[in-house]
């Protein structure tokens, strides 16, 4: 491909942070760009999460003990990784398969083809906020651990000591007693922390709203509640998709549609093993004191994001198909988990309740390049938890491939060929 030319053009299906970011590179590179969505633009799990850009997340969620955790959560409705009880075929078959991948050595392997792409997306991230002076609280302060007991620091500690032996990954460890001094908002009782400093934060629908108004500015199309209805196909190549907007055609078509990729599977005619991971936050006025740092509570697995003109919680991993209730018990669960840790966890004052599903794959990799039927149709999904950290870097790979460039890192550890 002639990266001058403006004859080649390109859809993206899926406008949340990874369709963004594919429509960003792949302009770049010259071709004309159009993205649709089924809702809103950034409406889902681009919307809501709790807009860490972290490279200290190198570690899988394919952890041993991670299935032990899973199966024990089928009894408990109230616990913040959980698997609901269900008859899906699809399902169990994706927890069996994660469950072969929960030992160590998969853990470290998975672990290194992270890291090359969290590092590359940040690198990425620095360049973009400036160039495209993307005003959304991009803040690079780190990512605190905060453990609230003495055995969750030993544990949490068995962690950090993989992050910095094998991935260079390293933090600070904070006393107890000296957690007030370094964030006023922490209780003055608690066992510890780790702090990791070149981890990064933004508001997430300020970086989706502000990125998505420079792509305009540039000439990028973006279709609204245009949903993806059919693929039309010839030969090795996808001729064109039909749409509740109507039929649309493209050199390259990219489906970066998260939780919903599995429904293309059949018309790919590719293995896409995701499942939905649902996930929630709630978003309210800044308490008082308010954290000055992003913080994450391992042991009650929730996060705290303090924005500059609100404060955010966020957890929860729920295994419950596409399910839309959004149970006020799972808000409160929310709420109560932050008590421990600090002075003010929460104020009534709310501005939105959320809940978002995470594309969800067995091996904790995303999903990103061609698809092996098709030659001009490539898929970027399955980005876990950890989307708003890996979009910039998936953009890039998306463009790379498409212009059969060599990739900037190693691309087939992410292959759709994979399955």
């Amino acid at each position: 491909m002639n990266s001058s030319s403006q004859s080649e053009s390109a859809i993206v299906v899926g406008a949340g942070i990874i369709g963004i970011a594919c429509a960003h590179y792949l302009s770049k590179a010259g071709l004309q760009v159009t993205v649709i969505d089924r809702g809103s633009l950034a409406g889902a799990c681009s919307h809501g999460n709790c807009g860490y850009i972290c490279p200290s997340h190198v570690l899988p969620l394919t952890e041993p003990g991670a299935f032990k955790t899973a199966l024990k959560s089928l009894f408990n409705p109230h616990a913040p990784f959980r698997v609901k009880p269900q008859f899906s075929p699809a399902l169990w078959n994706w927890m069996w398969q994660f469950a072969r991948r929960c030992t160590h050595r998969q853990m470290l392997a998975a672990g290194n083809h992270l890291k090359a792409i969290l590092d590359s997306s940040m690198t990425e991230y620095k360049r973009l906020i400036t160039e495209e002076q993307l005003e959304c609280e991009w803040q690079q302060k780190g990512l605190l651990y905060v453990l609230q007991t003495e055995a969750g620091m030993h544990e949490f500690s068995k962690t950090d000591q993989i992050l910095s032996d094998h991935f260079g990954v390293n933090a600070h460890q904070i006393k107890g007693a000296d957690l007030p001094a370094f964030d006023p908002a922490l209780k003055p009782d608690l066992a510890g922390g780790f702090y990791y400093p070149d981890d990064a934060s933004v508001r997430p629908d300020l970086l989706n709203s502000q990125w998505i108004a420079r792509l305009k500015q540039r000439g990028i199309t973006f279709v609204e509640n245009c949903e993806l209805q059919g693929l039309q196909k010839s030969a090795d190549r996808v001729t064109q998709l039909t749409t509740s907007c109507g039929e649309l055609e493209a050199n390259w078509m990219i489906f970066a549609t998260g939780a919903w990729s599995p429904q293309l599977s059949a018309e790919l005619e590719c293995r896409i093993p995701i499942q939905p991971g649902k996930g929630y936050s709630v978003t309210m006025q800044r308490p008082t004191p308010c954290p000055q740092y992003p913080m994450l509570f391992p042991e009650h697995k929730v996060g705290v994001s303090p924005f500059q003109n609100g404060y955010r919680l966020g957890s929860m991993m729920e295994f419950a198909g596409y399910d839309t209730s959004l149970p006020p018990h799972r808000i409160t669960q929310l709420k109560r988990s932050a008590e421990p840790y600090l002075r003010t966890p929460f104020t009534e004052n709310e501005q939105e309740r959320w809940f978002g599903w995470r594309p969800m794959t067995w091996d904790s990799l995303p999903i990103i390049g061609r698809t092996p039927r098709f030659t001009n149709a490539y898929l970027a999904t399955g980005h876990n938890m950890l989307g708003m950290s890996m979009a910039a870097a998936t953009g890039r790979l998306i463009a790379e491939l498409i212009q059969g460039k060599p990739t900037h890192i190693d691309a087939n550890p992410f292959s759709p060929t994979r399955f």
